[in-house]
C-alpha cells in the first residue's frame, strides 16, 4: 500500500484466511496500516497474525488483547483509504523478501520469514536447537556454567588474548 494509506490493507484483510499472516509492506511512519477494530476482526476470522512495515496505532488495545502484531512503528495517525497496492505478491517487509505462502515466525525477539521449500528443515532445525537448550538450561541449574557448557576457552585460546590480572587501581 502507498504510505499513509491502508486500503490494501483492508482489501487483504477480507480476503485472509485462517492461519495466515498478513505481510505489509507499507514503509513511512505516517497513517497506521493496523489498530484495534482490525485486530478484532482477524481475531474473529483466526488470521495468525500481522506483521507491518510501517506504523500501527492502539498500542495499548492490542497488548490488551494479546493479539500478535509486529510491526516497524507505532502513531495515532489515521490513514487515508484512496491509494494503491498489490496483493498476494512478494514484497520487501524491512529489508527482507517475503513471498506468499513463506512461513512467519514470530514472537517478542522479532520476525523471520522461512522459504516454504525450506519450511520442514528449519522446523526440523528449531526443535533439535528447542530440545538442546532444554538440555543445557537443566545442566545450568545443575552448576553448569555456560563457559563450560559451550566450550567457550577452546574459541577464547585461539584468538591469543592475553589477560591481565590485575584491577583498575594497581596502587592495591
Amino acid at each position: 500500500p502507498a504510505p499513509g494509506d491502508n486500503l490494501f490493507l483492508h482489501r487483504a484483510l477480507a480476503s485472509a484466511g485462517r492461519n495466515d499472516v498478513l505481510v505489509v509492506a507499507a514503509g513511512g511512519e505516517s497513517g497506521a496500516q493496523w489498530g484495534y477494530l482490525a485486530a478484532l476482526y482477524a481475531q474473529r476470522i483466526g488470521l495468525a497474525g500481522v506483521v507491518v512495515h510501517g506504523t500501527i496505532r492502539d498500542a495499548d488495545q492490542l497488548a490488551e488483547m494479546r493479539y500478535p502484531v509486529w510491526a516497524t512503528a507505532i502513531s495515532p495517525a489515521h490513514p487515508e483509504k484512496k491509494g494503491t497496492g498489490a496483493l498476494n505478491v512478494p514484497v520487501v517487509c524491512d529489508g527482507v523478501l517475503v513471498h506468499p505462502g513463506d512461513l512467519i515466525a514470530a514472537d517478542g525477539d522479532g520476525v523471520i520469514v522461512i522459504p516454504r521449500e525450506r519450511a520442514a528443515a528449519a522446523v526440523e532445525a528449531s526443535l533439535r536447537r528447542a530440545a538442546a537448550e532444554q538440555e543445557a538450561a537443566k545442566h545450568v541449574v545443575a552448576g553448569a556454567t555456560l563457559w563450560e557448557l559451550h566450550d567457550l576457552g577452546e574459541a577464547y585460546s585461539r584468538l591469543g588474548i592475553v589477560e591481565h590480572k590485575t584491577g583498575w587501581d594497581d596502587s592495591k
